[in-house]
Formats: structure tokens, sequence, C-alpha cells
């Protein structure tokens, strides 16, 4: 058998951040004069903080200079520090802690792979740092997902191959990234959005461990 290695997201299938992403982009958008939606902050699940901010800016109709448009990538993200700051466990998704504990029973590699840049701070915070064998995060790639640069380098990291990699994300460009790159893709969430992906869970308490010693087993 091969050896496998499993990858996570971060936002929405580790803790929920996008509330406060949510929360950092809206209080940007009410600085600049307009409102941001919660509908619209569907748009910015798995995308780039840089394309977030020219998706804002666009719905704003807003045309910025290369110096206000970091200027506001950055005011954004220190309003979302300041937001993330005084999270705790409590806020781990239900049944996570059961899964990697499962994973790590086994011996299985385990990495983050995530659009974030704070992704470390989040871990720690939550105290699940020490579960990860790396961290792959948006202070390590290029290319956003749907491009599977992220999880491509985390499989390698990992000294997994690609094809023996399962994927667990809950939006449409990373469960698109994981299928690019032959992984198997586990969709967190609505299972009509999260379509495309191989298996479907609105959260790990569906996730039994019949179903994880079948991963472990093979696709």
């Amino acid at each position: 058998m091969n050896k496998k290695g499993f990858i996570f997201d971060l936002d929405g299938v580790i803790v929920d951040t996008a509330k406060y992403h949510y929360l950092a982009w809206s209080d940007l958008a009410s600085e600049l004069g307009f409102e941001f939606t919660i509908e619209q902050n569907e748009m910015f699940k798995g995308v780039s903080r840089k394309r977030c901010m020219e998706i804002l800016l666009d719905i704003g109709g807003i045309t910025a200079t290369k110096n206000q448009f970091d200027t506001w990538m950055v005011e954004k993200n220190v309003d979302y520090l300041k937001y993330i700051d005084k999270m705790d466990a409590s806020e781990i998704l239900p049944d996570v802690v059961r899964v990697l504990d499962f994973l790590k029973k086994h011996h299985i590699p385990i990495a983050l792979g995530s659009a974030s840049k704070n992704a470390q701070p989040i871990l720690e915070k939550v105290g699940l740092l020490s579960y990860f064998d790396t961290i792959v995060d948006g202070n390590n790639v290029t290319k956003a997902k749907p491009d599977p640069e992220v999880f491509l380098l985390a499989a390698k990291q990992l000294g997994v191959k690609a094809d023996d990699c399962v994927v667990f994300e809950d939006a449409v460009a990373g469960i698109e990234a994981a299928n690019k790159a032959n992984m198997v893709s586990i969709g967190i969430g609505d299972k009509n959005i999260l379509s495309e992906a191989q298996y479907n869970f609105k959260d790990f308490t569906e996730m039994d461990a019949i179903f994880l010693n079948g991963l472990l087993a093979g696709k």
C-alpha cells in the first residue's frame, strides 16, 4: 500500500475564520463608501487576498492606484488580525480534532494547504499546530487556487505522491485544484456547491472510522 498524505484547507474546514474575513472586508468597504454583503463574501472563498481586493473594488466601482491598493490590503489584514487575536480552541469546527487524532494514531503525514497568510498563527491560537507536519500557505505559493500549486507543494513536502493525497476543502476553487492535482477531493459544506468533489460531507461529524479507513486503504 502506498504511503498516504492528508491535506487540509484552513478557513471553513478547520476553523471558521470566514466570518472575520467578512467583517474586515466589510469594514474596508464601509470606509470606501459602499456596502459589502455576506452573499458577496461567498466569492472570496479560497481566493487570495490580492484577488479579493480586486473583487471588492470591482463591487464598489472603485479605481485605485497601486499605492492605494497595497495600503488597503495591509489595512484589511491589520483589521482581520485584530479580529482573530482572540481566537481559541472553541473555534475549531466539530470533529476536526477527532479526525486529526485518527490520522496521527495511524502515523499519517498531515499538511495544511491554504491561501491564508495567517495560517500558522491561527493554528497556534487554537492549539492545533503540532498536528501538522508541514504548512503551505499564501506565503509559500505564487498561484492561487484553482491552480494546484499549494497542494502539489504540500505533497512534495510530505514526501507523498500527489495521487496518494487526500484533500479536505470547502471552496469550489479548492476542489478544482485538488482534482487538477489528481488527489482525492473531499468537500466540506454544501454538496450542491461542491458538486465536483469526489466525496461530500456537511462537516467532519458525518465522517466515520469506516470511511477514514477506506481512504487509508486507497482510492
